[in-house]
């Protein structure tokens, strides 16, 4: 089978993050920070390490560093963490449904509300899109890094120092982009929310929260976090006050060594490879007339993401059809509605083409010549 799903979660592996996971199941088999002895005190420090790690790439402090159990996690919250009763958000046009479902079920809970703004290909008519839509209730700019369906990049800079000025909290969804496009704290950025298993190489079942620590979020989780256990109230200060129960230590160990992968590997050099093998796809699929592209271009506006669709045939049949020819695409509408209904597939969904840093230009052509027959089967 030829991969080329990773927008949904990167595959394979590298051997150093398959490596890691292998010995913190052996030799980091203790509750970390839970007891007084030697394996649960290594333990601690190997997850403490795998912190650093993930604080330095994303610039923020280790202790405002939250390993959470994927992004969705981590966006739910950050959404209800910041939003009270009432409050406004306003989010972009393309958002996933890690941003949409928890705003839809604070406006049901306790009448928050929210704006979707358009996204342009003119970053300046987007950035005015969002400040056009903020109120005096306004606590949160909440939007993706890159969207998921079509791999549109936001100028989340822009947005960020726009909230800046307005003094307006921004959560930027990195699940699409981390470790492969630049994005770091700072610059009105207040929190990012990312997923370990897609950019970041790591395994399923991680994510992440980084902040910069200005906004005081509510808990959607409470319990044992290791400190202050003669108290029944919560501790404030992070990451105990987000990690209740026991992490995920192998998780959070190995997350750290897809971390050490990305910095190895050179974000600029992963991107530039995955652009590559993006560009090539493109330019295959626009010689095939039963093939339907959603821009006039492969470039530096999307991520490496490419949704397609062959002739009429529904997208899940399409990819059940590449699959049994030897190749991984996801088909359908990718938990991210709003951006079909942009783009003009919210009957048909779309294939996702989806490359990573393992994927190769022979890889490619197969897959070009494999939607080919198809195409012309269907005819």
């Amino acid at each position: 089978m030829i991969y080329f799903d990773n927008a949904a979660t990167t595959y394979p592996k590298p051997p150093s993050v398959i490596a890691a996971m292998s010995r913190a199941l052996v030799r980091y088999g203790a509750n970390p920070g839970r007891a007084g002895h030697a394996m649960s005190l290594e333990t601690a420090d190997a997850v403490f390490s795998a912190r650093e790690k993930c604080a330095e790439f994303f610039g923020a402090s280790v202790e405002n560093t939250v390993f959470m159990p994927n992004c969705t996690f981590a966006l739910n919250t950050a959404v209800k963490g910041v939003l009270t009763d009432n409050s406004h958000a306003v989010v972009s046009d393309i958002e996933h449904n890690a941003v949409l479902r928890p705003l839809h079920a604070l406006t049901e809970s306790c009448g928050v509300s929210y704006s979707c703004a358009q996204t342009s290909d003119d970053d300046a008519e987007t950035v005015s899109n969002f400040e056009k839509l903020i109120n005096r209730r306004t606590k949160a700019v909440i939007c993706t890094l890159a969207g998921n369906v079509t791999g549109k990049i936001l100028p989340v800079a822009a947005i960020g120092e726009m909230c800046r000025r307005r003094g307006i909290c921004f959560i930027v969804d990195a699940a699409q982009g981390a470790g492969v496009l630049p994005l770091k704290l700072g610059n009105g950025i207040n929190i990012i929310c990312a997923a370990g298993h897609k950019g970041l190489y790591g395994p399923m079942g991680t994510g992440l929260l980084v902040t910069d620590g200005r906004y005081t979020l509510k808990t959607l989780v409470e319990g044992g976090t290791g400190s202050l256990s003669k108290e029944l109230a919560q501790p404030s200060f992070l990451p105990d006050r987000f990690e209740s129960g026991t992490i995920n230590t192998a998780g959070a160990i190995s997350l750290g060594a897809g971390i050490d992968f990305v910095q190895s590997r050179g974000i600029g050099a992963i991107e530039a490879h995955e652009r590559g093998l993006c560009e090539r796809f493109f330019a295959g699929m626009k010689k095939l007339p039963a093939v339907k592209l959603y821009s006039s271009a492969f470039d530096e506006r999307f991520a490496p993401v490419i949704p397609f669709n062959i002739g009429d045939i529904p997208a899940e049949e399409a990819a059940a059809m590449l699959s049994d020819a030897g190749f991984a695409l996801r088909g359908g509408f990718h938990c991210a509605y709003p951006a079909h209904r942009k783009i003009g597939t919210a009957g048909q969904g779309a294939v996702r083409f989806s490359p990573s840093v393992f994927s190769t230009m022979s890889e490619v052509n197969a897959l070009v010549r494999a939607v080919a027959r198809i195409a012309v089967r269907s005819a």
